[in-house]
């Protein structure tokens, strides 16, 4: 019964508050007044873009700091909120529907959009109650900031090209999240005002981007800057010590110290097609909102910061600056004045924005990227009033300066140089395609010539040539009158074209702009390289580095053993080698160089390099001696092959037959057909030569007994008999001893020592034409080492 009477009083209850919400939200309804459209003058289907272009006209005409309506303020407030309802899809869709305002409503508390913020609800009885649960009281607020990896991806890597992030991980049964979500809360607090997006991810839904991040535990705190992310691995969450972390990560060439001596060259480098600002400090420490802003509009404006010391004493004087406050200088091409200035001892961030936001082009821009082109003429198809742009055709040369120049003259004097008629110029070398595009009505040239465009939209513009002038001569003088005449005719022209009726004739489709401030390939590669370093800096701990420096080590002692492998190799190759010679003056003389032939023994250490590892195509060619008959028979070789000295794929050397028997018979036997034991006889090895190729593994045999040997003789001698034969001349066979051949035969079959080598230079023609013999085996048997 107890608990039917707790269920009944509880849906009871629950009925009751839901109609009391419901009453409230009625009432709440029935007192709204304000129609956001009405405020921003736009009707209940505007787009998007017609909202932001209607709240910018509107703010710019009842801004505190430009109207002195004492009921611009409050009118301003009231833009701003109508603009939030309508910038705002949930927001806009609940005010169709219900005629609701206030944020704080119900119904806004019941939709969780995990794509934007607000991504979890807080406690169903705090919804309920207005209180809140004791284990949730640090936790709403990082379920508040939540984005997913689609927003994350899709609109904050995009922005952190324009401003910091810090993201903070976190996982919902993380106690230490909770015990730091008040550090967190007072550091989004103080850092917002700065500049600073703040944000969470919840690390147990997104793994995606903790990966890509780096994140390892949570809760871990990321600075996110220009699609980069940099972990912050210190414990406290304080306010001063991410500032000095922001500061530090930021490009070096965003902040440009300035002093009496380098402004002049700071002001004078407009040239780039920025505007200049000088942002005066009385201390030694730049404040982080003036960082970030020079960061923001790094593409348009160029900071530079003064330190008010004695080494800026020149630049105080020259623009009047007062020595306790901060002081913001812009400059355009004109050095002499600045043409704003805001003085204030703490400069709101807002107000930077707007100085900014309001000069930030020079007096004669250069179309030098579609974003300047957007800003400069943007597209709008649907307004009754055109905006126009005057655009000089010019190269990238000193030659056209002077044009340049009369043009921004007459900008800065022309009655038209407002928010409807913009002035600027193009380099037609850069920019190729789209003045081609726009080629009509002058085809031959179009250098120093001005043409006016109306954008009807992102594609498609209309233009219309000024013909009647001729600048080509008129813009390479400084005559006053003939600049006034150009002023003149200008002002006509866009006079006649500003109206409702006069449509410009040419029309055409241009594509984007080409960036002419994109860094290119070495630029990236540092940036990029500068980034590794710095996050590998940043991330890795005592254990990674005696890691990575163990690798290291190993790698480079493996590199260090394989070159003095490679460099012992070389060197034994070298022996093996012809050695040259130098000349006089120490260089290689090639034209008299002669190559010193070499015999090199035949030994188990140089085994390898000899035969083994021959490469395609050479040969080595060894003579087999022994002790005795080596000092007669080497000199014999020598003088046999000398010719070949010149060769490089051939490699000469001899072998003692004590060393080299076992070897030597067992490559014959490897030769022979029927594999069995051979019996030799050292001493009739003497004044063999054989000629071994490596890598194909056969060997050719010389020896003065050897059949090959004796065939050539015989058949030399069958020549020879048919020869005298044929000529019947006694006295023919008698110079050649003919008659006496059978006693030299005889005699030849006792050989001496000193006639071993006498068929040798015969056997090496044949052996170079490839008609001796080859006999081929399967490996080459080692050497003995003994």
């Amino acid at each position: 019964m107890i608990t039917r009477s707790f269920g009944s009083f509880k849906c009871r209850l629950t009925i009751f508050i839901s109609f009391i919400i419901i009453l409230l939200t009625i009432i709440e309804a029935s007192l709204v007044s304000d129609n956001p459209y009405n405020i921003l003058g736009v009707n209940k289907y505007a787009t998007l873009q017609d909202i932001r272009k209607a709240y910018k006209e509107k703010a710019k005409k009842w801004h505190p700091d430009k109207n002195s309506n004492p009921e611009a303020e409050k009118k301003f407030v009231e833009i701003k909120k109508a603009y939030e309802i309508l910038s705002d899809n949930d927001r806009r869709r609940i005010y169709n529907q219900y005629g609701i305002t206030n944020e704080d409503s119900q119904y806004f508390k019941k939709k969780h959009d995990y794509s934007q913020y607000n991504r979890y609800s807080s406690h169903p009885f705090e919804e309920l109650f207005e209180t809140k649960m004791f284990f949730e009281h640090d936790v709403t607020l990082l379920h508040k900031l939540t984005v997913n990896s689609k927003y994350f991806h899709q609109t904050i890597l995009h922005r952190s090209n324009k401003m910091p992030f810090i993201i903070l991980f976190y996982n919902d049964w993380c106690f230490e999240c909770m015990r730091r979500a008040s550090a967190y809360k007072k550091l989004k607090d103080t850092l917002e005002p700065y500049g600073v997006q703040v944000a969470t991810i919840n690390a147990a839904y997104e793994q995606d981007v903790v990966h890509k991040s780096g994140v390892t535990d949570v809760p871990s705190l990321i600075l996110l800057l220009n699609g980069h992310s940099y972990i912050y691995r210190e414990s406290l969450y304080t306010a001063a010590k991410i500032s000095e972390f922001i500061r530090k990560k930021m490009p070096e060439n965003i902040v440009h110290h300035i002093n009496d001596l380098n402004v002049q060259n700071f002001l004078d480098g407009w040239e780039d097609n920025r505007i200049r600002a000088l942002i005066f400090e009385p201390r030694s420490q730049t404040r982080l909102r003036y960082i970030i802003s020079a960061f923001r509009y790094r593409t348009r404006i160029a900071f530079g910061f003064v330190f008010l010391s004695n080494s800026s004493k020149i630049i105080q004087e020259r623009y009047k600056i007062q020595p306790n406050l901060d002081t913001i200088l812009i400059f355009n091409e004109y050095c002499e004045r600045p043409v704003a200035a805001i003085t204030m001892a703490d400069i709101p961030l807002q107000t930077i924005n707007n100085i900014i936001l309001t000069n930030k082009f020079l007096t004669l821009p250069r179309l030098s990227s579609q974003e300047i082109l957007d800003d400069l003429c943007p597209a709008e198809w649907n307004r009754a009033r055109k905006r126009l742009c005057v655009v000089l055709i010019t190269k990238n040369c000193k030659s056209h300066d002077i044009a340049r120049g009369t043009l921004r003259e007459i900008a800065l004097s022309s009655e038209f140089s407002s928010q409807r008629v913009r002035f600027a110029y193009i380099f037609m070398d850069k920019q190729t395609e789209f003045v081609n595009a726009i080629s009509n009505g002058y085809s031959d040239s179009k250098l120093l010539r001005i043409v006016v465009i109306w954008r009807r939209d992102s594609s498609r513009i209309k233009y219309e040539w000024i013909d009647n002038i001729n600048l080509s001569n008129n813009f390479n003088s400084s005559s006053i009158s003939e600049n006034n005449d150009i002023k003149k005719e200008l002002d006509n022209t866009i006079k006649k074209l500003l109206r409702t009726t006069e449509a410009l004739y040419y029309e055409t489709y241009v594509e984007a702009l080409i960036d002419e401030h994109t860094q290119g390939i070495i630029s990236k590669l540092l940036s990029k390289f500068i980034y590794i370093t710095e996050y590998l800096s940043d991330n890795m701990e005592q254990e990674h580095v005696l890691a990575i420096a163990s690798l290291l080590g190993t790698i480079i002692f493996m590199f260090v053993i394989g070159y003095a492998m490679v460099y012992f190799v070389r060197v034994e190759e070298q022996q093996l080698k012809v050695n040259g010679g130098l000349a006089k003056n120490g260089s290689v003389n090639q034209n008299r160089y002669i190559p010193e032939l070499k015999l090199y023994e035949l030994r188990a250490e140089k085994y390898n390099g000899m035969v083994r590892l021959l490469k395609p195509g050479c040969r080595t060619i060894i003579l087999i001696t022994d002790l005795q008959t080596r000092p007669k028979l080497i000199p014999l070789f020598h003088k046999s092959v000398w010719p070949y000295r010149k060769t490089k794929t051939l490699l000469f050397g001899h072998m003692l037959i004590e060393k080299g028997l076992s070897w030597y018979s067992e490559i014959l036997r490897l030769s022979l057909s029927e594999n069995k034991d051979l019996e030799i006889n050292p001493r009739n090895c003497v004044g063999t030569v054989i000629a071994l190729n490596g890598h194909r593994k056969y060997f050719c045999i010389y020896h003065a007994k050897h059949p090959e040997t004796v065939r050539g003789d015989k058949r030399i001698l069958s020549i020879t008999k048919r020869l005298i034969k044929k000529y019947d001349d006694p006295e023919f066979g008698s110079i050649i001893n003919y008659e006496n051949s059978d006693e030299s035969d005889a005699e030849q079959k006792i050989l001496l020592e000193g006639n071993l080598l006498d068929g040798l230079n015969l056997w090496l023609d044949r052996l170079f034409e490839g008609s001796t013999q080859r006999y081929f085996i399967n490996y080459w048997p080692d050497f003995p080492t003994k």
